[in-house]
């Protein structure tokens, strides 16, 4: 047992650094924006940070210099630098499953030496990353030859989680380096319409499936791939074409092989990587494919420029550090439920939804490290859509709605299709939306304006909504790592001040579990004994008649 699963560690609300921050909010609760700014002109410029090619301006959160102080002091009050070490040493931080947490060491340089029961684990990860470059170069240079002889034109990524949501944000906001003609699709959903969407205008004479499953064994996994595996073969005739377009990313060489994919062209990772946390893995062998070995290798350099300002970095300057205690203080203060992340920059359009299961599975937890009641809430919902797009749909609730939504705004001064005025306007909305929602419009604005008295309570705006700015220079390969690792060392930030585990996921195995019973009574030709619960026993009836046909 690890010695953070063993140790008892007090409540996090009988820290002192904890109740001095309970005592300060409610000093400064009713502190509005307005009045912060007006107080210190340059607290636009004193709240920031920048590292690893990001800049943050923080300086529109409902906190103060005090705040900061002792959001700091709660840090260091739950050891975050000593897990933070634990981590890039390889101990076991993910208690519940005793395993390392080691996805910094996918980005690691070669000369790099990080442990894991005692063996270096970068040659490892180094021998992964040059087989996949070896093969990514002989598919996108027209070697790697479909069994008919034909190049490879279409990939097509079958996952599910992480080995789907990965690769599709991945390939989504790296299109702009991407190869244009080829064809990138993903498979993730067990729904038959993923499957048949994804390959209906495609030849399975030039397309490629790589199989992502680390235990091949995940059933929306293998039964999308053995369905795709049938779809290639009604026309290749021949089951050792299979060899030719087929690959895997899993641990299983057995059900690897099993399947007619020749190991050999199976790209193996670690327990020590999570899922969610695998995107710079083998499981982005799809993004390789896509934008080649030289720019996943800079995209691997970002994360890591991240990874070192995150382990190196005082607090006080300290990017993922700040953005995690901002998260605390917001969702234990002043008691918002969700964070919006509102990327102006089309290509991050599933970004939020990556951030998703980063977020939300990593802090979803309702007991401690030492298995007891978490005192406080956890895990916000994380949600978004791109700018301006939100502008003209959600905005609204979070101007004027009664709900509080923190929100986190990711720009480029650069745009990668300069277009006219297009960048401008996107960036000017985009700084709009930040003042608008820290300073609103009082009712006294709106009547010096003219405004009928009527009118003035619909049009007021109250300001005082928190944002977070985060600014780059353009998005790049590299970009988009240090944009990742930003969040992943957010989320370990809000894991280790909460003291849960942010690395397991029990809760997504029971409906797992379940499902298991219920296909064989959805698929069985006599009337099954149902066992479930009287809603979920006259569901199952319900179906099984409708799929027949009957009333």
């Amino acid at each position: 047992m690890t010695d953070a699963a063993s140790t008892s560690h007090p409540r996090l609300t009988d820290r002192p650094a904890w109740q001095a921050l309970a005592a300060h909010h409610r000093q400064v609760r009713d502190l509005h924006l307005r009045q912060l700014f007006a107080d210190d002109p340059q607290r636009g410029e004193r709240l920031t940070a920048e590292g690893a090619g990001l800049y943050l301006d923080y300086s529109k959160n409902r906190v103060t210099d005090e705040t900061i102080k002792l959001l700091l002091q709660l840090a260091d009050e739950c050891g975050l630098a000593a897990r933070i070490d634990a981590m890039f040493r390889g101990q076991q931080i993910n208690a519940s499953e005793q395993r390392a947490v080691l996805h910094v060491a996918l980005r690691a340089d070669a000369s790099e030496r990080i442990e894991v029961d005692g063996v270096d684990v970068v040659p490892e990860v180094h021998a992964v990353l040059d087989h996949m470059a070896t093969f990514s170069a002989s598919v996108r240079s027209g070697r790697w030859l479909g069994y008919t002889g034909r190049a490879i034109r279409n990939v097509i990524n079958i996952g599910i989680g992480g080995s789907d949501l990965g690769p599709v944000m991945a390939y989504e906001a790296l299109r702009h380096y991407s190869r244009r003609d080829m064809t990138f699709r993903f498979i993730s959903n067990v729904d038959g319409t993923d499957f048949e969407e994804a390959t209906r205008d495609l030849d399975p004479e030039e397309t490629l499936f790589i199989i992502c499953s680390k235990t091949f064994a995940t059933l929306e996994t293998l039964t999308n791939a053995h369905t795709a595996r049938a779809w290639s073969l009604r026309k290749l005739k021949d089951e050792r074409a299979v060899q030719r377009h087929f690959v895997a990313i899993s641990t299983n060489s057995e059900g690897v092989a099993k399947f007619g994919i020749d190991t050999a062209n199976m790209f193996g990772f670690w327990d020590w990587v999570g899922g969610r946390y695998s995107m710079d893995s083998a499981v982005g062998l799809s993004t390789m494919l896509a934008i080649g070995a030289e720019n996943f290798r800079a995209m691997l350099s970002g994360f890591h420029a991240m990874d070192r300002h995150f382990r190196s970095t005082p607090f006080d300057q300290n990017l993922p550090v700040l953005m995690g205690l901002l998260a605390v203080w917001n969702n234990n203060f002043l008691g918002a439920q969700t964070v919006a992340v509102l990327p102006y920059e089309h290509y991050l359009k599933r970004f939020p939804a990556y951030l998703q299961q980063l977020t939300m599975e990593s802090n979803g937890k309702h007991v401690t490290l030492d298995g007891v009641p978490v005192d406080v809430p956890t895990g916000p919902v994380y949600w978004g859509e791109p700018g301006t797009n939100g502008q003209h749909s959600f905005y609204q609730l979070i101007h004027q709605g009664t709900r509080l939504v923190p929100c986190d705004f990711i720009g480029f001064c650069q745009p990668l299709n300069p277009l006219g005025r297009h960048h401008d306007l996107l960036l000017a909305n985009l700084f709009a939306q930040t003042e608008a929602l820290a300073f609103g419009k009082t009712a006294q604005q709106l009547e010096a304006e003219g405004t009928p008295s009527w009118l003035v309570p619909h049009r007021t705006c109250e300001g005082n909504r928190p944002t977070n700015t985060v600014l780059a220079q353009r998005l790049t390969p590299e970009t988009l790592g240090q944009l990742v690792a930003l969040y992943e060392h957010s989320v370990l930030t809000q894991g280790v001040i909460w003291h849960i585990d942010s690395f397991d996921q029990w809760g997504v195995e029971l409906g797992k579990v379940l499902a298991q019973r219920i296909i064989p009574e959805l698929e069985c030709t006599d009337e099954p004994k149902l066992g479930h619960d009287s809603s979920t026993n006259a569901l199952i009836r319900r179906y099984r008649r409708l799929r027949e046909g009957q009333s």
